[in-house]
């Protein structure tokens, strides 16, 4: 019966370590939290600022609801394009210094609306092989010729670049890569936009609100300028704390996503509720370099004590610190074992990450203390 080979499947998964199931939570997303009956310290959320539960936010959120109510309606082409979602995009282009954005109910539906848009058959996208799953399915979906450079290699790019015929070209990169926290060669990947008279596409969903002047992201990190040619998305259930991302670019840009972007026309427009409490949220990031400089130290701190175990940590200066573990059956049992001791840590397998490559991928957050990255580097060493 077709039910029986999705057992047996699942069965091959549970016997690679592979098979994943969710844990629930009973409080809000906080560094110290209750999670299936068992009370921990979490370094596994993307709340890098720690605004997921911040009072400000949830007081915005709040009187939205009682303002908007809790639903759009309607794709925001027909009738589901309130004054917040208006005000929020106007609020981030300005934060992210571009002429426009566009919001979207998720990162994943961000980055599907842009490459296809702007690509189709007898063009080009070279993308660095670590981007996003959104991203590759992005590309996909375009048509486009597919070239794919090794992680951060701008000379193998280069090559790949000046040997295409394609009319039109597109490089396609994560800003900070969501499994390894490294930091893509902007710089050197603007060049060469530039050189090739291409687009570049930047997913700096892990570097706004954490990277650059007042936290303006990884384009701010680089002092790279919001050029017509770069187009920039964010996410904002990361650092901002809320839900949703948007699409920051030249106004031509957005209005050809407004008109020939598929998964931004035809789905339901995020709840106004979020989009007000994304205004809201712009201006707590912009006032937040006390927490940002927080962030390194336990960056710091982290990587300090962490320092001369047998597993390898990979570089990173971003708040993503990878614990290379290797086998995905031992990734999962010190996943376990530090679940017992009271810290959640999730184990990362394939095909998130390489073959041979399982980790500990360790998030911290502003609203980290000290006190819980020196339990964490205890029992890592302990484990060790």
């Amino acid at each position: 019966m077709i039910w029986d080979e999705l057992q047996q499947n699942l069965a091959e998964l549970a016997a690679d370590g592979l098979l994943r199931r969710r844990r629930v939570l009973d409080s809000p997303c906080g560094p110290e939290c209750v999670v299936d009956g068992q009370a921990v310290v979490s370094f596994c959320s993307n709340d890098y600022l720690g605004f997921a539960n911040h009072p400000e936010l949830i007081a915005a959120a709040q009187a939205a609801a009682a303002r908007w109510g809790v639903g759009s309606g309607a794709s925001h082409l027909v009738s589901g394009h309130l004054r917040p979602h208006e005000e929020a995009e106007a609020a981030l282009a300005g934060f992210v210094d571009f002429p426009a954005a566009l919001s979207f109910a998720t990162g994943y539906l961000a980055n599907l609306a842009i490459v296809p848009a702007l690509l189709g058959r007898g063009d080009a996208v070279f993308a660095d092989k670590l981007n996003h799953a959104s991203l590759i399915d992005a590309v996909q979906l375009s048509r486009a010729e597919s070239h794919r450079y090794l992680h951060g290699d701008v000379a193998g790019l280069a090559a790949m670049l000046a040997a295409s015929t394609a009319k039109r070209k597109l490089i396609l990169t994560d800003a900070v890569f969501s499994m390894d926290g490294d930091i893509a060669p902007l710089p050197q990947l603007f060049e060469l936009a530039e050189r090739h008279d291409a687009w570049l596409v930047i997913d700096d969903a892990h570097g706004f609100g954490v990277l650059g002047e007042n936290g303006r992201g990884t384009l701010s990190h680089f002092h790279l300028p919001a050029d017509p040619r770069v187009i920039l998305m964010g996410t904002l259930g990361k650092a901002a704390g809320v839900a949703g991302a948007f699409v920051a670019a030249d106004r031509r840009v957005i209005d050809w996503l407004v008109n020939r972007a598929r998964s931004y026309i035809f789905t339901t427009a995020a709840s106004p509720v979020m989009a007000a409490t994304v205004t809201q949220s712009v201006a707590l990031i912009e006032a937040a370099d006390a927490r940002r400089a927080h962030l390194q130290r336990l960056i710091a701190q982290l990587r300090a004590g962490l320092d001369g175990l047998r597993w390898n940590m990979l570089r990173s200066e971003t708040a993503i610190q990878p614990v290379i573990i290797g086998d995905n059956h031992e990734a999962v049992r010190i996943a376990e074992a530090l679940f017992a001791r009271g810290l959640w840590v999730p184990a990362i397998r394939p095909p998130t990450v390489a073959k041979g490559t399982a980790r500990l991928r360790v998030s911290l957050s502003a609203a980290h203390t000290e006190a819980h990255v020196a339990q964490l580097v205890d029992a890592l060493r302990a484990l060790a």
